[in-house]
């Protein structure tokens, strides 16, 4: 599965994947990897990439078309 969204989010904060690694803890490669679809991104790394960008795990993975999910 690509992650199209996690690369436009990546882009429109102006960071590279090198960066985005940095805050992961993984090397660019790994990263890139991610983007691509050539691995899955654990759950740890979707919550820290949705607390970073300050949006929902679900709009990241393509379920939802909201940024940010209100909750009751």
């Amino acid at each position: 599965m690509k992650f199209q969204r996690v690369k436009d989010l990546r882009e429109d904060h102006d960071k590279l994947q090198k960066d985005i690694a940095e805050i992961l803890g993984i090397s660019q490669q790994y990263y890139s990897e991610y983007e691509n679809g050539k691995r899955t991104i654990p759950i740890q790394h979707l919550m820290t990439l949705s607390k970073y960008y300050n949006v929902s795990i679900d709009y990241m993975v393509g379920l939802s078309t909201k940024k940010n999910q209100k909750t009751s």
